[in-house]
Order: C-alpha cells, then sequence, then structure tokens
C-alpha cells in the first residue's frame, strides 16, 4: 500500500515497483523476546531481494492489499518463524535507503513487539539463520559490526529497547 509521510493510504503498488521506484509504502516490523529478555534475532535467506544474510528483527514485511497492519504481522510471524503470540504496536517511523542493486526502500514502518518463550520453526525459503541474544550483547555487536544489520533493525531498535526495558523490566 503506498502512503504518505503520515501513513495514510494513498493507493496501491506492487512491493517491487515500489521499492524499484522508491515509492514510500506501508511496512512492519516484529521484535520477539523471550522471558530471559533475549531478542530473537533472523538472519535474512541469503537469495531475498535485498539484505539476504543480513542479520535482522524476528521478522518484518508489508501487509496485503486489504489486510490490516497487525493481521500482517502475525500472519508473517506463522509464516517466517512458524509461531505466534501477543503483539503490541510500538510506533511507527519512516526510512529511506538505497540498496547497491538499485532497489529503494521508502518504507512507513509499523513496528510489534511480542514476547514468547516458544521454539520458532523457521522457514527455510525466508530465514538462513535464528539466535536469541541479549541485548546488552546485540548493542555492543552493532556497534563492532554494523554491516551485519539491515538498515531499518539499525534506526529502530534503540527505540525499542528502550520501550521494552520502560514496560517489561519491572
Amino acid at each position: 500500500m503506498i502512503v504518505d509521510a503520515d501513513g495514510q493510504t494513498r493507493g496501491t503498488m506492487e512491493k517491487m515497483a515500489a521499492h524499484r521506484t522508491g515509492t514510500m509504502h506501508r511496512a512492519f516490523s516484529v521484535f520477539i523476546f523471550n522471558s530471559k529478555g533475549q531478542l530473537l534475532l533472523q538472519q535474512r535467506a541469503l537469495d531475498k531481494y535485498h539484505s539476504g544474510g543480513l542479520w535482522t528483527n524476528t521478522c518484518c514485511s508489508h501487509p496485503r492489499l486489504g489486510e490490516s497492519t497487525p493481521n500482517a504481522a502475525h500472519r508473517r510471524l506463522q509464516e517466517e518463524m512458524g509461531m505466534d503470540c501477543e503483539l503490541t504496536e510500538l510506533f511507527q517511523f519512516s526510512y529511506r535507503h538505497e540498496f547497491e542493486n538499485g532497489l529503494i526502500e521508502n518504507e512507513y514502518d509499523h513496528v510489534f513487539m511480542g514476547i514468547s518463550d516458544d521454539l520458532p520453526v523457521p522457514n527455510e525459503a525466508e530465514v538462513a539463520g535464528i539466535r536469541y541474544m541479549d541485548t546488552d550483547l546485540l548493542l555492543f555487536d552493532l556497534i563492532e559490526q554494523p554491516d551485519k544489520y539491515t538498515p531499518w533493525f539499525k534506526i529502530c531498535l534503540e527505540q525499542v529497547l528502550e520501550i521494552y526495558y520502560q514496560n517489561c523490566l519491572k
């Protein structure tokens, strides 16, 4: 779905066309923590159309035409990670990133968080690897090896962790 800078739907466009033209569109990112406070990370499949092999949040994608963003977040969590849990929308942000292959991410991204100790069953077509990571180690790794992580993950992680620390570690 094509959106304006305020996240209001302005039309539709096929996903790859939006990425080729750099048209702003709706997306979402899901962050799942376990009861130990570790974040479930996904390594994107190597053959993804961009960011293949990079580490990122638990799952991310785009809603389908007529699908609400929360429903899309649940659908993709099940499709990519073989799990589901209660999700809370934390915030939205916009970002633009141009990739070396010519594709452009220009997204209005809804960020969701959930807590679950269910073991993921990753979809090998979408996911090259998974790992739970302590957040302090993750922040250190982001400083030491930023090129291992997706652009959107690096943009929103700090805000996700701030909300998580304020609301879940009491």
